[in-house]
């Protein structure tokens, strides 16, 4: 009976668990899972190819989606996830939704005999195995017959024979669409040669970049020549002008205010406490009890800063805070000490890389004597750029973190003493001891998060909505914003784009312009670290860049197309005059080196990353030259030395070699096929018609 209860239990949380790890969303919908909870009172949120998916389909998906996300969150989901998992979950069900009327289309089905065998076979559906098991391997058949039978499980039976017959009828399909991927050996022994073959080269390059500006000239009628031949280099999507006005969403100073005098009302609490674990757990606090003891160097330096850099050392029973730790509010208790096992100190210093000047070290040391200020010197001074702006402090350190003539020289010197010049590899130093730790600390940390309040946010939201509301009743975006005193920014984005400057990614943002006029203001859009609204100032369709605004660029890229068309044509008539052979006589210059081309090594002294190169270099024969090729980056002839042709693939290494090309293979005909798909289907998008979904 137990297992009975777990499987009505856990049957949903299993199916669900499948629209992420299966991937066929499709099936749930179809089997009937939904269909359970009653009709969908908001009706369709996407359309395609007439087929409908429901309100209720979409945001159980993304429910299951966002459940992923908080188990690996601490429980939790920010705006700019729920945007994200948002998209996924619309795009998933777009996809399953062409898939299955294809599948309707060519006549992929499973037949009820397969689905009786998946259940009741001797190699069953691994649902059935996993919630069916002996403990031994095996299936606990008794069990699974006895939940068949009873009346009471008919309807989670159901489900999963449904589900299990879909998730078959997918398995299907994928197997046909992985039967046209088909690698042969030739494919595979091909592949293999040019990812193995390697070769020595040697070539003539002439770079574009080394033409001097005086030697070629560009004319307006060039420039004008060039934008209106490479025209659709300047070709882009319906243009918005838009103006953001944006309030932080990050922690108000009330919020961390109310925090901290949550700490000090639990603060003599913790004083007292006999059982230091038993009150952090009753507190809730987000750090657990541990007995373990912390050096200073282990610590947070908030927390260093505050236990050993005090007139004494830390004692038990010493409470410290409330102080912000990595945007945590902390109350800490020091439980136990105990005396330090290793050094551990706080020093500053001051380096200078050059070992041959000792006497400038000197003379800083004699400046930082006769009273200058040691930090105020380092900033100036000293050749460590990470420690050197903060006035040269390198925090708590213990054994092991510098090298040992550093650390000799910390550890033995007395506190405020200055110690040096020392000579590392890195250089001359001069070191200042502040702090020296004697114990260890064993703590008991209340900690919160300080995290934005629902008040901080609820104010954010109304600001945000009356302007909003007035903006668009006055007509004065402009004007309400400057009233509340909240800063405008002004972009332009391209129709599709997700990716706002300054913003991050936001699909709600693209969804609003998708379907906006100008003048048109936005609904609040939340992000993790701001909250928005947005006006459309102007809408310009798609087309192309003007020349007047591409203009500069334009003649750039004129220009190099003259120094490119001047490299071409001095190589090609060295080449034609002389081959080769003539071409180090006649331009001047001695060949370049390329040793161990191959696929693997595609990095060419002059050229960068160029598989272009590497290609021409493979196909040819030992002594063999490429003629006259036109790089992206200069004009050159290869000539090939030695060819170093691979071993014979072994038929274990031809085997997985196929595998993988077959399954790139697979991945990319998959990929262009749901391109495609999308591409020639009628898809609409009702979501934003809606109340939200989430």
């Amino acid at each position: 009976m137990g297992t009975m209860n777990r499987m009505r239990e856990n049957t949903g949380v299993v199916l669900w668990v499948l629209v992420i790890s299966f991937g066929g969303l499709w099936v749930l919908q179809d089997s009937g899972v939904f269909d359970t909870i009653g009709t969908d009172p908001l009706g369709k949120v996407i359309i395609v190819n007439g087929d409908p998916i429901t309100r209720d389909v979409y945001s159980r998906q993304l429910e299951a989606q966002l459940e992923q996300i908080r188990r690996t969150n601490n429980g939790n989901v920010t705006p700019q996830q729920l945007e994200l998992e948002r998209e996924r979950a619309y795009n998933a069900l777009v996809e399953n939704s062409l898939r299955e009327r294809v599948m309707d289309d060519i006549g992929v089905t499973v037949s009820d005999a397969e689905v009786r065998e998946l259940i009741l076979g001797e190699n069953p559906h691994w649902l059935i195995r996993q919630n069916f098991s002996d403990g031994a391997g095996g299936i606990n058949r008794a069990l699974l017959q006895n939940v068949i039978d009873d009346p009471a499980q008919r309807p989670t039976v159901i489900q999963i024979e449904q589900f299990i017959r879909l998730s078959r009828r997918e398995q299907r399909f994928n197997q046909l669409l992985g039967a046209t991927a088909r690698v042969s050996d030739a494919d595979a022994k091909s592949a293999w040669m040019l990812q193995q073959k390697s070769a020595n080269a040697e070539f003539f390059l002439l770079q574009y970049a080394d033409v001097p500006d005086s030697l070629v000239s560009v004319t307006d009628r060039d420039v004008r020549r060039y934008y209106s031949d490479n025209q659709e280099d300047y070709a882009r999507e319906r243009l918005y002008t838009i103006q953001i006005a944006s309030l932080s969403r990050l922690p108000a100073s009330e919020d961390t205010l109310a925090i901290m005098r949550e700490l000090e009302r639990l603060q003599q609490g913790l004083e007292e406490a006999q059982n230091d674990s038993l009150f952090l757990a009753q507190s809730g606090s987000e750090i657990s009890w541990s007995d373990n003891f912390h050096s200073a160097s282990t610590l947070a330096p908030e927390i260093a800063s505050s236990l050993f850099e005090q007139d004494e050392a830390p004692q038990a029973g010493d409470v410290i805070g409330p102080i912000i730790v990595n945007g945590q509010a902390q109350l800490i208790k020091v439980t136990d000490t105990r005396p330090a096992e290793d050094t551990h100190v706080r020093a500053r210093h001051i380096l200078l890389n050059d070992k041959e000047n000792p006497a400038a070290i000197r003379d800083i040391r004699r400046r930082i004597l006769a009273g200058e200020d040691f930090a105020a010197v380092a900033a100036q001074m000293s050749d460590d750029p990470g420690s050197g702006s903060n006035g040269g402090d390198l925090g708590w350190f213990g054994p092991g973190r510098m090298v040992a003539p550093f650390e000799e020289a910390a550890f033995g010197a007395s506190i405020g003493t200055l110690v040096g010049p020392v000579e590392t590899d890195f250089g001359l130093h001069l070191i200042e001891v502040n702090h020296r730790a004697t114990v260890d600390v064993q703590l008991a940390q209340l900690a919160y998060t300080i995290d934005v309040s629902v008040a901080t946010l609820n104010n954010i939201q109304e600001a945000l909505e009356d302007l909003a509301y007035y903006a668009d009743e006055e007509g004065d975006f402009v004007g309400e914003a400057s009233r509340r005193n909240i800063e405008l920014q002004v972009l332009q984005v391209q129709d599709g784009q997700t990716a706002f400057p300054g913003f991050g990614q936001s699909f709600a943002m693209e969804a609003f312009l998708r379907d906006s006029d100008v003048g048109e203001i936005s609904p609040v859009i939340e992000l993790d670290d701001v909250a928005l609204v947005v006006q459309v100032v102007d809408i310009e369709e798609a087309g192309y860049e003007p020349f007047d605004t591409v203009e500069p660029q334009v003649r750039q890229l004129a220009l190099l197309q003259k120094k490119r068309d001047h490299q071409v044509t001095l190589l090609r008539g060295a080449y034609e005059s002389g081959g080769y052979d003539g071409l180090a006589d006649a331009l001047d210059i001695t060949p370049q080196i390329a040793s161990g081309v191959s696929f693997q090594s595609p990095i060419i002294s002059g050229l960068g990353r160029d598989y272009h190169f590497v290609g021409i270099v493979l196909g040819l024969e030992a002594q063999e030259d490429s003629g006259v090729i036109e790089g992206e980056n200069g004009t050159y002839v290869v000539r090939v030395t030695d060819v170093f042709e691979p071993v014979e693939i072994s038929d274990d290494e031809l085997n997985d070699l196929k595998n993988d090309l077959s399954s790139e293979q697979q991945t990319a005909m998959l990929r262009d096929w749901i391109f495609s798909l999308r591409e020639s289907a009628k898809i609409e998008d009702l979501r934003t018609d809606l109340l939200p979904l989430q």
